[in-house]
């Protein structure tokens, strides 16, 4: 989509529209299309994890506007664009190509076999809350519901795994937020959207068999593709 509006300002950045092409540009030989909030936008995206109305408010309005322009930029790259606008939440994903080969647009990073778990049981969560808005938990009851995977393990060092991942997940991955103190949080409805009822089921059988291989299975690494599922993109 252009934009062809007067010359005018953008948090302090001039943003003209070229007559002879009709783009908005935005510095000296800018030959995009879209207009500022919809170029940050795309970037939000991509850049991951989810782009929220809660957070970035102009950023979400500036998606919903261009969402066809946007949503062909990301086809570009090989991703697709899912938007929740119940929830006011977007992420991206790797396109379904079928037999085609496509390549991956996003860096993909692995999350432990404990971030996994704790995803898993914040989503239980915000599932069984289903239709509330906002949805709240303490951490003591988030470990209580480990509990049962520390098996053999040393339990300072199972709690020190816990505490790693609470922290990922509230610092890098941005799925809990701080609610009124360090133990209370907000779950963020995107959790619901990057983990399907199919890759649940596949997760919680595969942690079925890793426990009873032992305690060793928390060290295990689980590679999970940006946007597809979860990742710290």
């Amino acid at each position: 989509m252009t934009d062809a509006r007067t010359p005018g300002s953008i948090e302090g950045d001039q943003q003209e529209t070229d007559a002879s092409s009709g783009f908005t540009t935005l510095w000296p030989g800018d030959v995009g299309s879209l207009r500022e909030d919809s170029r940050r936008a795309l970037l939000e995206l991509v850049q991951g994890p989810y782009l929220s109305a809660a957070n970035r408010g102009r950023l979400w309005l500036a998606l919903l506007a261009d969402t066809d322009a946007i949503r062909s930029r990301l086809h570009d790259l090989f991703l697709d664009l899912v938007i929740d606008r119940a929830d006011e939440i977007a992420f991206v994903r790797p396109v379904d190509a079928g037999d085609r080969a496509v390549p991956l647009a996003v860096r993909t990073r692995p999350l432990t076999f404990m971030d996994t778990l704790m995803l898993l049981v914040l989503r239980q969560h915000l599932l069984a809350a289903r239709g509330e808005r906002r949805v709240f938990i303490d951490r003591a009851d988030v470990y209580e519901q480990l509990a049962p995977y520390r098996v053999a393990r040393d339990p300072a060092d199972f709690e020190r795994r816990m505490n790693a991942s609470w922290t990922k997940l509230m610092n890098k991955l941005g799925l809990i937020h701080r609610a009124g103190g360090d133990e209370r949080v907000e779950i963020s409805p995107a959790l619901r959207l990057i983990f399907d009822d199919e890759r649940v089921e596949a997760l919680r059988l595969e942690y079925e068999r890793a426990i009873e291989r032992g305690a060793a299975a928390l060290d295990d690494r689980e590679p999970v593709s940006a946007g597809d599922e979860e990742s710290e993109r």
